[in-house]
């Protein structure tokens, strides 16, 4: 078999991305080993994706054992390991029903639509402003990209959908401002990822849940990236104690497999009727079996427990860090979704930090231009925590002397 080289990206791949000089070949747990066998630690869990690792026992065990039974049958039909994972994570929050997809941009793209055509068989047509905000990062539909609040997402693809609005982040005076009964959804992300990590206020998400219910609006929560015990709470508006109309979750909900989930209460789902809206992947039989298996395994209080656990060593580690070197200014965020803000003479160079990575056997993320992000796995053993700091801590110094010369 011919060998697969780097090259090939430049040749066959379009130019939408732009990974590093080395292919991954084998996972395991935290670790990581390329073409060469060099080893890294993984502490971006594939953004957030990998919730229990590379390659971890159960979930492997769960998808051969489904890929022996059957993998397909489209939405003409339904199965088993699809209604289990329906039931699960119905009881396990606010909702009484699910729709199953293939991703976060596609899980969003139905709660958007759903919130459309409920106010439309409610309340009439002109019940159709949709409430976003500034920085968010809801997908990359043309539909989602245009909710979110990053105009470089969206711009340079022609006319956008229409009647949506963006308002600033933890701004209660805009929105009680703005809100009206045009208003037929305020959407959110508990914790801003993309943007750089920024939690939303407590009474923050509590006037927009009230201001909803004032003006018979749906709140609608993207948990993309903040679900699935990533937050140390199945999911993050557990913690804010706000439950929303509709929730979105995808990324670690299969802990590598794609699947998004849109859930919601049973009056609100019922304006999906056959017909109405779609998909042939989603649901399917394989990944929804190991989403259930992996849901069994986030949903328990020795996990939540340990991400609140591993999330104490992280923020301790990282804040030593911080003071030793210089580099970051801030570390924020909730659980094991965190956000190293870096000092202003760096802003900027997140993706040169990640780069710098690399050569130390390390992998992280960036949160745009000026965060480095850290989404490790739920279930990081503490000795490769302590491995992961060392090698951060040798990035920041070599980033630091780098890239921080003064002006």
């Amino acid at each position: 078999m011919e060998k697969v080289t780097r090259d090939w990206q430049n040749q066959y791949m379009v130019p939408l991305f732009c990974p590093p000089d080395f292919i991954p070949v084998k996972g395991q747990g935290c670790h990581v080993w390329d073409q060469e066998g060099r080893e890294y630690i993984d502490i971006s869990g594939g953004i957030a994706v990998n919730s229990l690792g590379h390659c971890n026992p159960e979930l492997v065990k769960a998808l051969t054992e489904q890929a022996n039974k059957i993998w397909h049958v489209s939405n003409l039909h339904t199965s088993e390991p699809l209604l289990r994972l329906a039931k699960r994570i119905t009881d396990a929050t606010f909702a009484d029903v699910a729709f199953f997809c293939n991703s976060g941009a596609e899980a969003n793209e139905a709660a958007l639509k759903l919130a459309r055509r409920y106010a439309l068989n409610h309340y009439g047509p002109e019940k159709d402003e949709i409430i976003s905000f500034v920085k968010s990062f809801h997908g990359r539909t043309l539909f989602t990209v245009s909710v979110g609040g990053q105009d470089k997402y969206s711009k340079g693809f022609g006319p956008r959908p229409a009647e949506i609005t963006h308002l600033p982040f933890n701004d209660i005076k805009a929105l009680e401002e703005h809100i009206s009964e045009k208003t037929c959804a305020v959407i959110m992300e508990p914790i801003q990822g993309e943007s750089g990590i920024i939690p939303a206020d407590r009474e923050f998400m509590k006037k927009a849940r009230e201001l909803c219910d004032k003006y018979h609006a749906l709140l609608v929560f993207d948990e993309v990236q903040t679900g699935n015990g990533r937050t140390g709470y199945l999911y993050a508006y557990m913690a804010y104690g706000v439950k929303p109309d509709i929730m979105t979750t995808a990324k670690g909900l299969a802990g590598g497999l794609p699947i998004g989930a849109m859930i919601t209460r049973r009056t609100v789902g019922e304006s999906f009727t056959p017909g109405v809206h779609g998909t042939t992947f989603g649901g399917n039989p394989l990944v929804c079996a190991v989403a259930d298996k992996a849901l069994s395994i986030i949903n328990t209080k020795e996990t939540l427990y340990g991400v609140k656990e591993r999330s104490g060593l992280f923020f301790e580690g990282l804040n030593a860090i911080k003071e030793r070197t210089g580099v970051f200014q801030l570390i924020r965020g909730m659980g094991l979704l965190i956000g190293c803000v870096l000092a202003d003479r760096f802003a900027g160079h997140s993706g040169d930090f990640v780069r710098l990575g690399y050569k130390n056997g390390l992998f992280t993320l960036v949160a745009g231009p000026n965060v480095v992000r850290i989404a490790p796995s739920l279930n990081i053993p503490k000795e490769d925590i302590e491995e992961a700091l060392k090698r951060f801590e040798k990035t920041a110094e070599e980033f630091r002397d780098q890239f921080g010369k003064e002006d």
